[in-house]
């Protein structure tokens, strides 16, 4: 990783910054999720708000790193989730662009940009998770046990262009899912040469 990159994301300030707007965007999704969420049977209601569950990880491991602390299980959650839903996310809306001829309406817009931003900072943090088999076998069973959920027990965000075509997004949430892990596994199991438990760098 680039010397000034990784300094920036070590940085306190640029932490502290990160960690409350991953608070706000959680809490904000959460509160997106509402009127599905009064409508859910309990024993489905935390699997139901997929991006802002995944944006809490994150926001758990930045707390506890923020402190010089690392919470494996919570960051492979973060990181297989962040990915799989921020690209999820950002594919959906692309796909509703051109179905809707060239039209999204400006919530579709800053849902593709906080998305990608999502996923693009779940990866940037991967060298410095202590991520092990065990922690990914844990995010793989949780993110598939999801998809089963979401799309066998139909407890998808509710959107009439998913509704419509279940079963390819279903199954492409699956592969999505697979890619994720797989991502996962590449960069936290085969590159290691960057140290994962670098001191925070002083403001």
């Amino acid at each position: 990783m680039n010397a000034f990159i990784s300094y920036i994301l070590k940085n306190r300030l640029f932490l502290l910054v990160l960690f409350l707007v991953n608070l706000a965007g959680s809490i904000y999704g959460y509160i997106w999720y509402t009127p599905q969420l009064v409508q859910t049977e309990p024993l489905y209601l935390i699997f139901v708000p997929d991006s802002p569950t995944a944006s809490l990880f994150f926001t758990i491991f930045l707390g506890f790193y923020l402190f010089g602390k690392n919470v494996p299980y919570i960051e492979a959650l973060a990181y297989v989730t962040l990915v799989k839903y921020g690209l999820w996310a950002v594919v959906m809306n692309g796909l509703t662009f051109i179905d809707q001829g060239g039209y999204l309406p400006a919530t579709g817009y800053m849902l593709i940009f906080s998305h990608g931003a999502m996923a693009l900072q779940a990866v940037l943090y991967a060298p410095f998770y202590r991520i092990k088999l065990r922690h990914l076998a844990f995010a793989g069973i949780w993110t598939l046990h999801n998809d089963v959920i979401d799309y066998v027990f139909e407890q998808m965000p509710v959107y009439p262009s998913i509704m419509e075509h279940m079963n390819s997004i279903g199954y492409f949430t699956f592969w999505l899912s697979i890619g994720c892990l797989a991502l996962a596994y590449v960069t936290t199991q085969k590159s290691r040469s960057t140290s994962l438990h670098s001191h925070i760098d002083s403001l």
